[in-house]
């Protein structure tokens, strides 16, 4: 027999009960004897692919966390050129990649960046092509103080660190301006407190509205144009710009950069009459002159300049942030509706397709980026090659020394003429020395026989021929009476000897 389990107490099978005509009943004794069970089949795995595990993890998840806060601080901050905003959120101990979609990045009302420690509302989701878990956000919101704050102070900071706020920039004010140009909304409770405070104080000052939004996306961009005007009509001596208090959001025109780089180019002097006493704007600080209300700018300007007028304000941001507080919660309710599921897949499709060509787009800029400066190194390797070998360098060597063995050439050749002057001139003295005429300029003559023979001897002569003498300015011709020999001392030493010359000695003669 075999054994059927080592334990004490094992199923021990007879070869005998094997040949039982009913299995099924021999198998349903020892079950209802031993309490033993026979286990099912086992099914086949599932095998999933890459694709399709991470995209029901992606609904599962997504399902989950639809709409959740996040708190954590920025890094790796980094804005993509497509509008999309990309950074990681973390703690001491995780971190989270967000994405923050263009249409989303447009509406923040300050400027994210590293350091920064924030709230962030959106969904978690998954980036299928890298298996990431990231949080697509809808909004962000610094923590410890609002985003219109914080993008004030950004700003702030920027423009005085420009030199847009320093003492030295900021204009006088006239002491008795004739018309004063007034920069705000011409149905406001400003303006007309404005106008009631001059009227009142100074009757004769004219005033010249500009009228333009104080509130709403618009208003700065009027604002600036505004200014510009004012400044090349020439009509005005000062200008004012001036509008009631309110909230942050409702002063976010006048903490814009447009209007405080417009004010910086003045030519006139602008006194910003922006909000309560207690305001702060950058057109403030940017201005010539703050002054607290606009009653109180009306006060400044006719007498004392201290003044501006009553306040206008808006809700209008706050109305934005409740539309957009409100669209996002319908948002996230159609998403659980099984009809809208094909739209919030299409969303999550294109945002998944935008983030895939950001990625796509930075590798393309490396690669682009790489290549350019193989290329430019390989440019600069030829440039130096060619110049190495380029003919107009040999061409310039070449005529550099062609030009120094011209000048070696002309000194030697000054050297060989002025040797050969001085040795044409010893030889010439030389040659006077010995010439027959210089003999005879010392008072010495030549005798010459009648054939022109030079007479040596006087017996070569006899008397009564004819004779010529030589002297150094002439001749004469004599005929000799009589000869005598004399001794060659004696002779030497009364009778002056006369030179023998030579062939040129003849020549010079004749």
């Amino acid at each position: 027999m075999k054994t059927a389990s080592h334990r004490p107490d094992a199923l021990t099978i007879t070869l005998s009960s094997l040949n039982s005509p009913d299995p099924f009943a021999r198998h349903s004794d020892f079950d209802d004897q031993l309490g033993l069970r026979f286990d099912e089949p086992r099914e086949r795995r599932r095998i999933w692919a890459v694709r399709d595990l991470v995209a029901q993890v992606r609904d599962q998840v997504e399902q989950e966390y639809g709409d959740i806060w996040v708190e954590g601080e920025i890094s790796n901050f980094r804005p993509a050129p497509s509008g999309h905003v990309y950074f990681t959120l973390k703690d001491a101990d995780a971190q989270l990649p967000i994405v923050l979609f263009r249409r989303q990045a447009m509406l923040l009302r300050f400027r994210p960046e590293d350091g920064l420690h924030v709230l962030v509302r959106g969904r978690v989701s998954i980036y299928e092509q890298r298996g990431q878990l990231q949080l697509v956000a809808e909004t962000i919101e610094p923590v410890g103080a609002g985003s219109l704050q914080l993008a004030f102070e950004q700003l702030k900071e920027r423009l005085k660190a420009e030199g847009l706020f320093d003492t030295e920039r900021k204009k006088p004010l006239p002491l008795f301006p004739h018309t004063v140009g007034v920069v705000t909304s011409p149905t406001g409770a400003v303006i007309r407190d404005f106008l009631n405070i001059v009227a009142r104080r100074h009757s004769g000052l004219n005033v010249l509205v500009c009228p333009v939004s104080v509130q709403g996306d618009s208003a700065a961009a009027e604002i600036e144009a505004a200014l510009a005007e004012l400044n090349a009509s020439h009509l005005v001596d000062i200008i004012v710009l001036a509008r009631g208090g309110g909230s942050l959001e409702d002063l976010a025109a006048f903490n814009s950069e447009r209007v405080a780089r417009a004010i910086a180019l003045s030519r006139l002097p602008v006194v910003s009459a922006v909000g309560h006493e207690t305001d702060f704007t950058i057109a403030d600080f940017a201005a010539d002159l703050r002054a607290p209300t606009p009653s109180a700018a009306a006060e400044l300007i006719t007498e004392a300049q201290h003044k501006i007028a009553e306040h206008l304000a808006t809700q209008s941001h706050r109305l934005e942030r409740a539309a957009r507080f409100q669209l996002l919660q319908a948002r996230q309710r159609l998403t659980r509706l099984p009809v809208s599921r094909a739209e919030s897949r299409v969303t999550t499709f294109l945002h998944r397709l935008d983030q895939r060509l950001d990625d796509a787009a930075q590798r393309l800029d490396g690669a682009i980026s790489t290549q350019m400066r193989m290329r430019q190194h390989r440019i600069a390797n030829l440039a130096t090659a060619v110049l190495r070998y380029d003919p107009r360098q040999n061409l310039a060597h070449a005529r550099a020394h062609f030009v120094d063995m011209r000048t070696r050439i002309d000194r030697c050749l000054e050297r060989l003429i002025e040797s050969s002057a001085a040795s044409l001139n010893a030889l010439d003295a030389r040659l006077h020395s010995l010439s027959p005429l210089a003999v005879l300029d010392r008072g010495y003559a030549l005798v010459l026989s009648s054939n022109g023979d030079l007479i040596r001897s006087a017996a070569q002569i006899a008397a009564g021929e004819l004779v010529t003498t030589r002297l150094a300015d002439g001749s004469f011709v004599s005929s000799v009476e009589s000869t005598a020999a004399g001794t060659p001392q004696a002779d030497a030493k009364n009778t002056p000897t006369a030179p023998t010359p030579g062939k040129r000695g003849k020549k010079s003669i004749s």
